[in-house]
């Protein structure tokens, strides 16, 4: 269809290996940004990041040409691959596997969506 415009924002969670709290607050800063790296790495915009002690958020805006099973693969295996480089734990770091995640699409107007929130939201890089 032509001068169509899609602008799907999705907030991903997903979880330490048996909710085990694991992700360090001294460890964060630098796992934020690792993460943000592996997402604009995929072409795909973060919005927010945030990490508990068991597990991550990440807000995304995703383009309709990635499937979100992809990017979360490859985010989840990149990171537990750097923390286990970092040796942020004792033994091996991991994800579980899965994860839950909501979505809302954006209409490309101000007057039938306020998106002010989430663009106040993003993380500096």
């Amino acid at each position: 269809m032509a001068n169509t415009y899609s602008q799907i924002y999705i907030q991903v969670v997903f979880a330490v290996e048996g909710r085990q709290s694991l992700i360090r607050k001294e460890n964060k800063q630098e796992l934020h940004k690792y993460l943000t790296g592996i997402v604009t790495e995929r072409e795909q915009k973060l919005l927010a990041v945030h990490c508990m002690p068991d597990h991550a958020h990440i807000l995304i805006g995703l383009r309709p040409s990635m499937a979100l099973s992809d990017l979360v693969h490859d985010v989840k295996i990149a990171s537990a691959n750097f923390i286990n480089r970092k040796a942020w734990v004792a033994g091996r770091f991991g994800w579980q596997e899965g994860l839950e995640h909501s979505h809302m699409a954006i209409p490309n107007s101000p007057e039938l969506f306020d998106t002010s929130a989430i663009k106040s939201s993003t993380t500096p890089k």
